[in-house]
């Protein structure tokens, strides 16, 4: 059912609140068209707060070539971004282009867009007056978020190569008979991947000439935990290690207690090649219980996948 818009508020493409893409969903769309004019007045209020804030932290407290990215996609501070301007300015740094989706992305399906230089970027924003409300992604995190990184070779490749994971592990999955554990190992596999995306793309930090910074695009849109990740003496920080990060479980409604520092995308690299070293040893297959849940979407997507590359 169509969700209740509060009396007085515009709906535009609010988040939670768009008949466009309530529609989209309710028909199987996934892949989308932006419809930009549908963007209220209000949308745009929210983009200029959003911005006109990180703005100032991300100076502070964000990693060089993410400032870059920034300087490079040439991003309207008053506007909700239209992704085709985006993908012109983006495309010529490293083949990637911004996607528009009307929703939630099977972890399959969302790698190998990766894989093929594509990001599933959602086209809603969140309400003007709730800023640090965020019931799922918004086109503030994933633009203003995201896609800066894309635009640095280095981090673009390591994306590249994380998407090419995905099929490895579909393709490894395809090849157990028993049922039972094909799923068990795949889930296993999934939430080792998910574990590791989060603590990197998601909320990964950066040790350089320049000190202790941010890349994760989880921080990069959030005002508050960017400062957190950072200045709090509550967060532990620690190096990388495959081992601890795939088995650590995570939660998504408080800021992180615990961050990983990486020291270079060449390093990121090649933490994504031992991931998948480790998972064609099997080392992957039994990782800690805990969050996050593996859906059957999630399932699904890989076992589809793998059976594809049977035929």
């Amino acid at each position: 059912m169509p969700q209740t818009v509060e009396a007085g508020f515009a709906p535009g493409l609010t988040t939670t609140q768009a008949p466009f893409i309530e529609d989209a969903r309710r028909h199987g769309r996934l892949y989308i068209t932006q419809p930009y004019e549908l963007y209220s007045e209000e949308n745009h209020e929210a983009w200029r707060k959003l911005y006109a804030r990180m703005a100032p932290r991300w100076q502070r407290y964000a990693n060089q070539h993410f400032l870059k990215g920034i300087e490079s996609l040439c991003l309207n501070p008053n506007r909700v971004p239209r992704l085709e301007d985006v993908n012109r300015f983006l495309s010529p740094l490293t083949g990637f282009q911004a996607k528009a989706v009307s929703g939630y992305v099977p972890t399959f399906v969302f790698f190998d867009c990766l894989r093929n230089r594509a990001f599933p970027t959602t086209i809603t924003i969140r309400r003007a007056d709730k800023l640090d409300y965020l019931p799922e992604p918004d086109i503030f995190h994933d633009i203003a978020g995201h896609v800066p990184m894309h635009t640095d070779k280095h981090f673009a490749e390591t994306l590249v190569r994380f998407g090419e994971c995905a099929h490895t592990a579909a393709d490894l999955v395809s090849g157990i008979r028993d049922e039972e554990t094909r799923t068990h190992c795949l889930t296993s596999i999934i939430k080792a991947m998910a574990r590791f995306f989060w603590f990197t793309i998601e909320f990964g930090l950066m040790r350089g000439k320049d000190g202790l910074k941010v890349y994760g695009s989880g921080l990069l849109s959030s005002y508050g935990e960017i400062a957190h990740a950072i200045d709090s003496p509550e967060v532990q920080r620690y190096p990388l290690q495959l081992e601890w990060t795939i088995n650590q479980y995570f939660e998504i409604d408080h800021y992180q207690p615990l961050l990983f520092t990486v020291e270079s995308f060449d390093h990121l690299f090649s933490l994504v090649d031992q991931l998948e070293s480790w998972m064609k040893d099997g080392k992957l297959n039994n990782v800690s219980p805990g969050e996050p849940e593996v859906n059957e979407q999630d399932l699904k997507s890989f076992l589809e996948a793998g059976r594809s590359a049977l035929d």
